[in-house]
């Protein structure tokens, strides 16, 4: 179905070939997952497929690529459209019309199909995504992973005998990524159809997978052959390393049946503490005093004058570690309502968070997550109850006042980045936030080497234009860090690095709070979780209780020594 033959792919501005002699079949009515480090080229290889590159995106395409008999060097996306869907890791970048059910009718209008035909495809479609409700709503008020839902439905309903997916489930709470798979799934065993697919949450998706494709090796094989080698891997699969077990589970089913042994030689060692998973600094830890660890801010400098006039909607990027709580909770949210047209989006909701603790909002998509980090940051003004930041409240305090206390990482990493050079928006953040030169480049480094100064912005990856706002809002280290889904687009190695920068701002006394859908993330970094389900909370207590309760949010590890509270492999590991 798709052959590639000494593929290489080269963009303009780079002396290295992201592709390099790239040279396998993928044969009809496979799922083939692609998985490796950021930045290696996993969506150029996707690209090239679709036809996007280099049609689109431009550089040098040498070799060939065919698509069920086309070569798409000479075939633009325009006249693949018929055989290859694709889906990108921006879903707002996808959408064409303004409705949920337009949108997934018009790529078979594009195609001329029978509007008896497009009447019942998108009604199967709404049923297999769980977007019936949604049906009517505009676009534009969905959250991220509602967006990433539709997105993949417009490219379903037209029937592509090749799906192309970049990232599907990153924004996808777990229920909703279980249901995407199984629709794939589905039509890959029933149909026929090859899905070629890249994914960095391998915990959700290699076990549907039937082969998988490491890159930049170009290593094409069974995903347990690939994954006892591949230097990104799940953690199902890194307890298995660990604990030596052979054949390698991908499962945690699997894992379960193997883990008897391993679970008799946990029995005699002492259980994990409730935030062991986080590292704590001395102060901190004789400042504990309940679940969490709230801690003093070591005083610093009195913040310099934020700069003004660029980016308003964003100034909050700009700030200095400075907790004007005066002690007790940072952040008190008492009674929060918030309505959005006839959608009442958050109702009755009570939350507070101590200096020094890192709490992780949870939760189906639309659940109210990120109108919650709204409230906080002063972009959305609540209809009831109170919210109060370091003090203040944040949608009636001038910004240069609440940029002080308050940063947000956005879920479009892209609202936050206005430069022209990777180099040039790392100046602009450490100028706004008076730190010294060179501060942002070198977290930039830090959370994801390998990215030159001179790239543009809108050339990265997901993942590393996300590790690059990040490092702009961490460059200011505010006292409260807001985090909306931090690892979209990030492999296992830069989200280790991700978690152990956080984890050093938590123990200086820096509150981090992050709506994420990452339960892996959530058990190595969180110290309380709150689920968020139909605008309330539900839940809110210390990690191990709430998410070893909960099926849809308990990480791998936990699912497979329970009942026992091991929640990472670093827990197992530092145990043995």
């Amino acid at each position: 179905m798709i052959r590639f033959e000494n593929v290489s792919v080269t963009y303009d501005d780079q002396a290295a070939p992201t592709l390099d002699g790239l040279d396998l079949t993928v044969p009809e009515g496979e799922l083939v997952l692609l998985v490796g480090p950021s930045g290696v080229g996993k969506s150029t290889l996707l690209g090239a497929v679709s036809g996007l590159v280099p049609h689109f995106t431009g550089g040098t395409l040498r070799g060939r690529v065919t698509v069920a008999g086309r070569d798409t060097r000479t075939h633009p996306p325009r006249e693949l459209a018929d055989v290859v869907g694709t889906v990108g890791q921006d879903p707002l970048a996808h959408f064409v019309t303004d409705t949920v059910e337009d949108e997934l009718a018009y790529g078979m209008e594009s195609l001329g199909l029978a509007p008896a035909v497009m009447r019942r495809r998108v009604e199967e479609t709404l049923d297999l995504l769980g977007l019936a409700e949604l049906r009517d709503r505009p676009i534009a008020t969905l959250s991220g992973g509602q967006q990433q839902r539709v997105a993949i439905g417009s490219v379903l309903t037209p029937h592509p005998r090749v799906l192309v997916l970049d990232e599907p489930t990153s924004a996808l709470d777990p229920s909703a990524a279980e249901d995407v798979l199984a629709v794939l799934q589905r039509l890959v065993h029933d149909l026929g159809t090859t899905v070629l697919m890249a994914e960095h949450r391998l915990e959700r998706v290699v076990q549907y997978a039937d082969q998988v494709l490491l890159l930049p090796e170009a290593v094409l094989g069974p995903p347990a052959e690939i994954m006892a080698v591949s230097p990104v891997h799940p953690p199902v699969v890194a307890l298995g390393r660990l604990a030596g077990w052979d054949p390698l589970p991908l499962t945690v089913r699997d894992a379960r049946r193997a883990a008897p042994n391993l679970k008799a030689r946990l029995a005699s060692r002492p259980a994990p503490a409730p935030s062991a998973s986080a590292s704590v600094s001395p102060a901190a830890a004789e400042a504990e005093t309940r679940p969490g660890r709230p801690a003093a801010v070591a005083p610093v400098p009195p913040p310099r004058p934020a700069a003004t006039g660029r980016r308003p909607l964003f100034g909050w990027r700009r700030a200095r570690a400075v907790d004007a709580s005066g002690g007790g909770a940072l952040v008190e949210v008492a009674g929060l309502g918030v309505r959005r047209g006839r959608v009442e989006a958050l109702r009755r909701v009570d939350l507070r968070v101590a200096a020094g603790e890192t709490v992780a909002l949870m939760g189906r998509n639309g659940a109210g997550k990120s109108t919650l980090l709204g409230t906080l940051v002063g972009m959305v003004a609540p209809t009831a109850g109170s919210v109060r930041v370091a003090g203040l409240t944040p949608h009636t305090t001038e910004p240069r006042t609440l940029i002080r206390q308050v940063g947000l990482v956005p879920q479009e990493p892209r609202d936050l980045l206005y430069a022209d050079t990777v180099a040039a928006e790392c100046a602009a953040a450490d100028a706004d936030a008076g730190a010294a030169p060179g501060s942002c480049r070198a977290l930039v480094s830090e959370l994801l080497p390998g990215v030159a100064d001179g790239t543009h912005p809108r050339d990265l990856s997901e993942g590393q234009r996300l590790a690059l706002a990040l490092a702009v809002v961490l460059t200011a280290r505010p006292p409260l860090l807001l985090l909306d889904e931090p690892t979209r687009g990030l492999d296992y190695a830069a989200k280790a690095r991700l978690v152990a920068r956080l984890r050093a701002l938590a123990a200086d006394g820096h509150a981090v709070v992050l709506a994420t859908h990452d339960v892996e993330l959530a058990a190595e970094l969180a110290d309380r979780v709150v689920i968020v389900a139909g605008g309330e909370v539900v839940a809110d207590g210390p990690t191990a209780e709430v998410v070893v309760s909960s099926p849809a949010f308990s990480p791998q590890v936990a699912k497979i020594l329970a009942p026992e509270p091991w929640l990472t492999v670093e827990q197992v590991e530092a145990a043995l």
